[in-house]
């Protein structure tokens, strides 16, 4: 009996010791879950298309963070099809209403769009809103392309 009873004794201690490890690592999950459902941001190269301008490209953007941005601007720099910067610039996308999808357009003045070969997403120029970091925009940035333009971060 007093074997049973010590037995008892080492198996309490080592269920402490185990729930002790365990504990901490319980402890992350939910974070770890937490970023899986606060989503991404899907960023679609959807169209380039000859304009008066020079070329006009547009952008499919799904806000899937579960957050409103108030505000999300990237640095998008545009390569010509023989892997050379052609331009820097600062795309506006605006206010992304959280579980919305809008169309965002913008005419690149002179610019050829048959000469495009890649467009790159070099950064977030600027990513506010409630409960949004300064780098969830380009965190959670999903880039797709539609045509034959390689596109991406």
């Amino acid at each position: 009996m007093s074997s049973r009873l010590s037995l008892l004794a080492h198996m309490s201690v080592a269920a402490r010791i185990v729930a002790a490890m365990v504990a901490p690592l319980a402890m992350t999950l939910p974070g770890a879950a937490q970023d899986a459902v606060a989503g991404s941001i899907r960023l679609e190269l959807n169209a380039l298309q000859k304009s008066e301008k020079g070329c006009r490209i547009a952008f499919v953007v799904e806000n899937a963070m579960g957050k409103d941005i108030a505000k999300a601007a990237y640095e998008i720099a545009l390569f010509t099809r023989e892997g050379l910067v052609d331009r820097l610039l600062i795309l506006d996308f605006q206010d992304l209403p959280s579980e919305k999808t809008k169309v965002r357009r913008f005419d690149l003045a002179e610019a050829d769009c048959d000469e495009i070969g890649r467009v790159l997403i070099n950064d977030a120029s600027a990513c506010e809103g409630d409960g949004i970091e300064p780098g969830d925009c380009i965190a959670r940035l999903e880039a797709t392309s539609r045509g034959s333009v390689t596109f991406g971060k």
